[in-house]
Formats: C-alpha cells, sequence, structure tokens
C-alpha cells in the first residue's frame, strides 16, 4: 500500500513539473509587421491599342517597402501573369526591379503577343493580367518578412480576324431567295463550294466563326468577277458584282485563303474519253468510276466513289479497304479506259499519303498497269484535271 501511494505521488509531481515546462516553452507570436508598400493600376480595364502598339497601355506603380535597419537591403521583384496561372515559372513574366524604381509599364504589343504566344489564350477572348510586386531583404541582424502586394486588370484584346470558317454561305442581290450555305467537300473538309443559279447582282460571302460573323471578298478589293480564275481573299465586306444570270460554281478554299467563281462561260466540265469496244469507238462522259484488281476479285466494283462538288473531275474513294494491284475504269469492262499508275503494263507501288502522276487510257499499256495500294487503303482521291492520284487510309 505504501508503494502506491510513492507512486501515485511521484506521477503527480511529474505532471506538475511537465506542466510548468510547457508553461515556460509556450510559443510567442511574433509582432506583426507595419507594411507601408502600396500599389497601384493605371487603369482598372484596358483596350489594347492596334493603332499604337508600342506606347504603354498599362504601368504599374507601388510606394517603398516599410524601412529597417541600414544593414537590411530591399530588393524589388515584379511578375506578371494571367489571373488562374498562379505566376507558374514557365507563364509569369519576371523582372529584378533597379534601385529606386517604382514602377513597371506594358506596352499593348507586349500583352497582345505574350496572350497569343506564351499565354496561349483563345483569340479575341477578354482576359485579367495579374500583377505582382515583392518587397524582400537581404544581409541585417534579424529576418524581415518579405512585403507582397497584387493588382488585377481586364484587358480587352486587339480583335484578330481569324481565317477560318464553322459555317459559309452565299448571300445578296445575286442570290435568289435566302441565303445559302455551302458544304465542305468529300476531298477537303477546308474547301466550301456549291453550284447554284445566280442573277445579276451583288454576291457577298459570310462566314461565322465562333459566334463572330465576317465577310470574304478578293484581297485586291476589286469586286470584278475574275470568271474561272483562282485569287487570293481576305476578311473584309466587299462584295463581287455578277452581272449575267446563270449557273455558277463557287468554290472557297479556307486552308489557302482563296476563292474561284465559275460562270456559264467558264464552267468546269466532266472528263470525257473516247475508247473502243469491240471495234466501235465509244464516248463516255465520266461521272462515275469503278475499280478492279486483287482487291475485288478481278471483277469490276462500284458504288464508293463520289464526284466533287468542287470540280466534277475529282473523284474519291470512300469505301471498303483495298490492296494490292487496283486500276479505275470509266465503265464496268474489261475493254473500259483506265486510270493507272502507269503506261508500261507494270505496277506502281504506293504509299500512303503521296502524290502519284495518273495515266489513263484503253490500250494494253495502260490496261495491264495497276496502282500497287498498302494495306488498309480505304480513302482515294483521284484528279483527272490535274493528274494525279493520292491514297491514304481514314
Amino acid at each position: 500500500m505504501k508503494k502506491i501511494t510513492y507512486l501515485y505521488r511521484t506521477l503527480t509531481l511529474f505532471i506538475a513539473v511537465c506542466g510548468l515546462n510547457a508553461c515556460s516553452n509556450e510559443i510567442v507570436d511574433i509582432d506583426k509587421v507595419s507594411e507601408s508598400m502600396t500599389l497601384q493600376a493605371s487603369s482598372a480595364e484596358i483596350a489594347l491599342d492596334v493603332d499604337h502598339l508600342t506606347d504603354d497601355i498599362i504601368t504599374f506603380t507601388w510606394e517603398a517597402a516599410r524601412p529597417t535597419s541600414e544593414d537590411h537591403v530591399v530588393l524589388y521583384t515584379t511578375k506578371l501573369d494571367v489571373i488562374g496561372n498562379n505566376f507558374g515559372s514557365s507563364t509569369a513574366i519576371m523582372n529584378y526591379e533597379d534601385d529606386g524604381v517604382f514602377s513597371r509599364s506594358f506596352t499593348s504589343e507586349q500583352l497582345q503577343n505574350w496572350a497569343n504566344e506564351k499565354w496561349k489564350l483563345p483569340v479575341n477572348t477578354p482576359f485579367t493580367l495579374e500583377f505582382r510586386i515583392i518587397a524582400q531583404w537581404e544581409g541585417g541582424p534579424t529576418f524581415e518578412a518579405p512585403e507582397v502586394k497584387t493588382a488585377t486588370v481586364r484587358v480587352q484584346p486587339i480583335r484578330t480576324i481569324v481565317f477560318d470558317a464553322d459555317n459559309v454561305f452565299l448571300d445578296g442581290t445575286s442570290v435568289p431567295g435566302s441565303r445559302i450555305e455551302l458544304a465542305t467537300t468529300v476531298e477537303n473538309d477546308n474547301v466550301y463550294a456549291h453550284v447554284l443559279d445566280l442573277d445579276a447582282g451583288e454576291l457577298i460571302i459570310p462566314i461565322s466563326y465562333n459566334g463572330e460573323t465576317n465577310y470574304i471578298s478578293p484581297s485586291d478589293n476589286d469586286g470584278t468577277l475574275k470568271d474561272g480564275e483562282t485569287i487570293s481573299v481576305t476578311v473584309r465586306e466587299n462584295p463581287w458584282k455578277i452581272e449575267n444570270p446563270g449557273e455558277y460554281r463557287v468554290v472557297i478554299n479556307m486552308q489557302k485563303a482563296t476563292a474561284a467563281i465559275y460562270s456559264p462561260a467558264k464552267a468546269l466540265q466532266p472528263a470525257v474519253v473516247q475508247w473502243t469496244l469491240d471495234g466501235t469507238m465509244q464516248t463516255t462522259t465520266v461521272n462515275d468510276l469503278w475499280e478492279y484488281g486483287e482487291p475485288t476479285g478481278w471483277s469490276w466494283r462500284g458504288g464508293n466513289w463520289t464526284q466533287s462538288i468542287a470540280d466534277p473531275q475529282i473523284f474519291v474513294y470512300s469505301g471498303p479497304a483495298i490492296n494490292g494491284r487496283t486500276k479505275f475504269g470509266v465503265h464496268p469492262i474489261n475493254q473500259s479506259y483506265v486510270y493507272t499508275g502507269n503506261n508500261t503494263s507494270s505496277d506502281t507501288p504506293v504509299t500512303h499519303g503521296t502524290a502519284y502522276n495518273l495515266f489513263s487510257g484503253y490500250s494494253d499499256n495502260e490496261r495491264n498497269a495497276y496502282f500497287r495500294l498498302p494495306s488498309g487503303t480505304n480513302f482515294i482521291i483521284l484528279d483527272i484535271r490535274n493528274k494525279t492520284m493520292i491514297a491514304s487510309q481514314r
């Protein structure tokens, strides 16, 4: 019993001593620093100025940080970024400011370039800048907590005209009724084309992209129709002049920024070929094709070709994958006029994505010549007008 009483007294004393030690080692907060640095932006909202690109458009100014002992040296660092990036090392524009400098300015050109190239912001979308000034001390007998101030500025970027389109239309006084939307061609998603009847009048070509509407016009600002010519175009509201009514073909290449308009006088026509069948001359207007060779079991097969709306002499194969020795004919018989890879009764090996010369005829030299298509070929562009063939896998 005495032993238990001793242990109890000892434990009580131990707890009391621990309590006293805890009180003597209590953490004492550092006195709150009285900061004096302030930060201001010259404007809360700015619009970048395309007419004065190299002029300062925004200036940030700050008051000096609090005074400390003479042994301390204060250093100022500024950072500029887009809000949300958290001043990351790959996105922040950082500067070590010179002694006695208490401002930092930026031009419209700088901010526009950084928005496009460094921050990868969506085109024509407003954004918010975040600017930070940091005052830090070096040297001296004591640690000095840094002062940090941040300011934000709303920015309207310079409007960039993007030559791209979600939709392309034909409109104006020359278009009967309501405006007409152009479809992309089967061979190229960047090419829009349509064949339609136009009245005499003005033809305008609106394009919509990301909810904005612009207009395609000749780069030389001359609305006179250059019939059947491929011309450079730009985004500008200036109509074409259609003088004579009739059926027109309009082709817009958004990738190359070109346009071609064909009047009835310059209408694109399908290919017309002649060949002999049992000694009798045949004349065929080529509006369809058939494939023949190893992938078809040496029989003629059709139904997989589409004639381009941009040019009736462009055909696109889109169907089951084919490979091996293959040629293409204008009629599903062995004496047919054919399109192939050579005129020497040999094979032309094909690599996907490479353009090959297109040969045509109905002699044995052409009929016994073949493209040797690679495995997986399911998309072929056969351009009769320009005598090329490109095979690919999609």
